[in-house]
């Protein structure tokens, strides 16, 4: 959610002003809502997944670094969030969704992703990042931190870009 949620909107609105933002809202939105592999939106819903993938495939691998930087300012590891980004960065059917994922479970050394069930049918699916701990309430808290620094490491990024841009 860093990334569809926060960095992605910032990157759509820096670049094109808040028609681009809402563009980008109303793309993944979409996918949202429709991008769901069943028989009824197959097609419609297809079409939302990939052009998602196409507006999120910068998005998310610069969202995937910047909470690799958050993990360094706010004393998670950020080696080990690098490390298991390169890693696990593809084991999602999304090629955009694990990026994040995988940064955010390497700062942490938890493990995301493996057996799931969806509408009562269980799903094998690949795991990201170690189990060195167990998931706990306070993960959360981390996670909320690396997030808000992501965030404004997102925006500093930004402006500093919008300005050089300005005076070239």
């Amino acid at each position: 959610n860093y990334s569809d949620g926060v960095a992605a909107p910032m990157a759509y609105m820096f670049l094109g002003g808040a028609p681009l933002a809402l563009c980008y809202k109303a793309i993944n939105t979409m996918d949202s809502m429709v991008g769901y592999k069943n028989n009824r939106y197959l097609y419609f819903g297809r079409a939302a997944a990939r052009l998602d993938d196409a507006v999120n495939f910068i998005p998310s691998r610069l969202s995937a670094l910047l909470l690799i930087l958050a993990a360094a300012l706010t004393g998670e590891s950020a080696g080990r969030a690098w490390h298991v980004w390169r890693r696990d960065r593809r084991n999602h059917a999304s090629p955009n969704s694990a990026q994040t994922e995988a940064s955010m479970a390497g700062a942490l050394g938890i493990q995301l992703g493996g057996p799931a069930c969806y509408f009562g049918e269980p799903h094998d699916k690949p795991t990201i990042g170690d189990p060195l701990r167990e998931i706990e309430p306070e993960h959360i808290r981390r996670a909320v931190r690396m997030l808000y620094a992501g965030s404004l490491l997102c925006l500093a990024l930004l402006v500093l870009a919008r300005g050089m841009f300005l005076w070239s």
